[in-house]
């Protein structure tokens, strides 16, 4: 056997690189590392899903820039899995392969009207805001004077805060300069963000909720006797004594005082609420959404959840953004988990759906492999649990022998495959323009939103 194992991982996102450092410290083993992604830019949602007025959680690259540039770590951007290379191909020239291509879509609400003109994901809000190259033509209709966000993570509380920001703010970040124009131009005067369950159940963190009341020209808006708990709620909380969630109640209790209310915009938190409907007039455009009054209750586990009462209500919008969870996109050849999401496996070991046996030489990390849960860091624990998975594997004798595991000929494969592929070194030089036309903006960064731009920008820059 080649001392050297050859992996390849498909995805740069934090999952991936994370996956990168992880064997990179096993010197026990010579892994050469192919990192491999199909867009030109690497660092997943860091750069095209953490909000743009988020500017210190994507510090977060710098690490990943040491990892990339390791002598034994190569990117490939702008390759795609599927298209430009498959699976009998990574397992000619490589021993392991690890899937870190993340959670893609949007979850399905599953009520009539979710298909109207004006009904969007998340995703593909955030994706557009961000200058993710397959969104950037999508279009919004911001002229509308009032807008629901379905959902109460930190994902749905980033949609509502980015629509309530102003043109001052935004010019702070690195949104893409099309969505920084239209945004400016947003006749949306109020936000609804809707939850389920109570304010005690809601997954948006402390600093996030804690941002909403720190908005230049929005006041974040709770209704009392929603963000009043109830006995089982208040018995869970006086029990427990958790700190966090203590302070979370109060931060949405100091929202409820209207007094002083004289900023633009209001962003209206609401809970115990569920949409059945989104309403939609006689052009098929959303014209509203239908909600149902939820209560909580304990199950027979004693677990505190949602049920529907008999109560409704309409509130009237003019666009609505679905944000209740990510979901796994499958990949060609790889055995996948439709109603979950991710790839069949254990503990990172993708397996055989039918058999429960594990495929050799084939693993999955981050989303993919656990569904859309945790921050950024919680991928280097995930990663690394992967990580060892591997290490016990080659130490068990179960690493598969590719036909051709030489670096230099997956490289003449790839520059045959994709000739416009982009090298680290490349995102390297393109970051430095963005920045450098942030600068000129008055703007941390400037992103290029097309790959025209991208390889044109790159062959211009020596």
């Amino acid at each position: 056997m080649n001392d050297t194992i050859r992996v390849a991982i498909i995805g740069s996102g934090p999952a991936g690189f994370y996956a990168a450092e992880h064997l990179l410290k096993r010197t026990e083993h010579d892994f050469e590392i192919d990192i491999f992604d199909r867009l030109p830019t690497p660092h997943g949602l860091v750069r095209s899903g953490v909000a743009p007025d988020h500017q210190k959680i994507k510090s977060v690259t710098k690490v990943y820039d040491k990892i990339a540039t390791n002598p034994k770590v190569r990117f490939y951007g702008n390759v795609e899995f599927g298209k430009h290379l498959g699976l009998p191909d990574l397992k000619r020239f490589y021993h392991i392969v690890i899937f870190a291509t993340g959670a893609q879509t949007d979850r399905k609400l599953g009520i009539p009207g979710e298909d109207l003109k004006g009904s969007h994901t998340a995703t593909e809000f955030v994706a557009w805001y961000n200058g993710h190259l397959d969104y950037r033509n999508l279009d919004f209709d911001l002229s509308v004077k009032r807008a629901v966000v379905i959902g109460v993570g930190n994902v749905a509380i980033d949609v509502a805060r980015i629509l309530c920001r102003t043109e001052e703010e935004l010019k702070e970040t690195d949104i893409a300069d099309y969505a920084l124009s239209a945004l400016n131009e947003s006749e949306i005067r109020e936000v609804y963000l809707l939850g389920r369950r109570g304010p005690m159940q809601a997954a948006f963190t402390n600093p996030e909720v804690r941002e909403l009341g720190k908005m230049m020209d929005a006041h974040a808006v709770t209704l009392p006797h929603e963000v009043e708990l109830d006995d089982d709620t208040r018995a869970e909380l006086e029990t427990s004594k958790d700190q966090s969630t203590i302070n979370k109640i109060e931060i949405l209790k100091s929202f409820c005082d209207p007094a002083g209310h004289v900023k633009q915009r209001q962003l209206h938190i609401r809970f115990l609420v569920s949409p059945v409907e989104i309403l939609g007039d006689e052009n098929g455009r959303v014209r509203g959404v239908k909600l149902v009054k939820n209560e909580l209750y304990r199950d027979d586990k004693g677990e505190i959840r949602s049920r529907a009462t008999e109560e409704y209500e309409e509130l009237e919008a003019g666009i609505v953004f679905r944000s209740i969870g990510y979901h796994g996109v499958p990949l060609p050849e790889v055995p996948f988990h439709e109603k979950w999401g991710v790839i069949h496996n254990e503990k990172g070991r993708v397996t055989d759906p039918g058999t429960g046996e594990h495929l050799d030489g084939l693993y999955a990390t981050g989303w993919i492999k656990r569904g859309p849960s945790g921050v950024i860091g919680t991928n280097k624990q995930d990663s690394g649990e992967t990580v060892q998975c591997i290490v016990e594997d080659i130490k068990s004798g179960k690493l598969p022998q590719p036909e051709n595991p030489d670096r230099g000929s997956l490289e003449a494969f790839i520059k045959e495959c994709q000739p416009d592929h982009v090298t680290y070194q490349d995102w390297l030089r393109l970051d430095v323009l963005e920045i450098e036309r942030g600068k000129a903006a008055g703007r941390p960064r400037l992103k290029y939103t097309s790959l025209e731009e991208i390889l044109e920008a790159l062959k211009n820059q020596p």
